[in-house]
């Protein structure tokens, strides 16, 4: 909304209109045209070019879940930037990580993040776990006219359940249709094989540390056969973005912590390269 020059410094009426916590429903009857879904295109001449994020990958533990993501954004057949980040928080015990079009998945999360504390500051509790996944859904079936015109938002959602004192992930598609995954999940372009990774080696008792050694080898593992994903790069010291949230909240591993993780991978693939893998856990 535009700011009034000869405002008192009094809130424009619409912020003081009773109606939903939902901020989304706020923005959907003031201002329209500020959500990413509603904006208008240029009529298609072509494929459209823009940065879009790749793996990302989650997994639980019996404390808590992680989630992780490659650090590589592609643009075509070029790497568009090397060290973006996809992984973010969402509130206090929940985080979302993005794959597809860059630019509007970043936009996407912020209003991920502001609609969880608008609901929070107006009904004075936190969104429950299922709540926020469902909130998200709607998000991403907003920009379903954006996603047919190749722009598409598929992210991975994680946190720990409050009520359920347990962590869950759940994964989308670009109509906005909302599944609970159980165990680990993936999504992007290298999807297919950290999943792969990931089905030979989850265990239902991981501990935090086996599961974050989890995510990252499969981050490996799809790097090794996807060219748009990332692996960890030591030359540049780019490591993985990986996350945990437990009980106690949300955390981010430290770059210290993902690194020390990611060498000890390639030291041992480099005396196996294509030897067991099970061991690294």
């Amino acid at each position: 909304m535009e700011a009034n020059p000869r405002s008192t410094g009094r809130l424009p009426a619409a912020f003081l209109t009773p109606g939903s916590s939902s901020f989304m429903d706020f923005l959907s009857d003031q201002s329209p045209d500020m959500l990413p879904g509603k904006r208008s295109l240029p009529p298609l001449q072509g494929a459209i070019e823009a940065p879009h994020g790749t793996t990302i990958v989650a997994a639980s533990f019996p404390g808590g879940v992680v989630l992780a993501g490659d650090r590589r954004a592609t643009m075509g057949n070029m790497i568009a930037q090397r060290d973006i980040e996809k992984v973010f928080p969402a509130d206090e015990y929940s985080a979302v990580g993005i794959a597809g079009t860059a630019g509007l998945a970043v936009e996407m999360v912020k209003l991920f993040q502001l609609e969880l504390e608008h609901f929070e500051k107006v009904e004075g509790v936190q969104l429950s776990l299922e709540g926020k996944a469902n909130r998200l859904s709607t998000m991403i079936r907003s920009n379903l006219a954006m996603a047919m015109q190749g722009l598409a938002v598929v992210p991975l959602f994680a946190g720990w359940d409050v009520d359920r004192q347990k962590g869950r992930i759940f994964s989308y598609d670009v109509t906005g249709g909302r599944s609970e995954e159980h165990g680990y999940a993936s999504t992007g372009s290298g999807s297919i094989f950290a999943r792969g990774a990931m089905k030979k080696l989850f265990r239902e008792d991981l501990t935090e540390q086996q599961a974050t050694t989890l995510v990252i080898q499969a981050l490996y593992d799809a790097a090794d056969d996807d060219s748009a994903t990332g692996g960890p790069d030591v030359a540049r010291r780019i490591y993985p973005i990986v996350t945990v949230i437990t009980d106690e909240g949300f955390k981010k591993l430290t770059e210290a912590e993902s690194s020390e993780i990611a060498r000890s991978i390639l030291e041992r693939r480099l005396e196996q390269p294509d030897g067991p893998r099970a061991a690294l856990l």
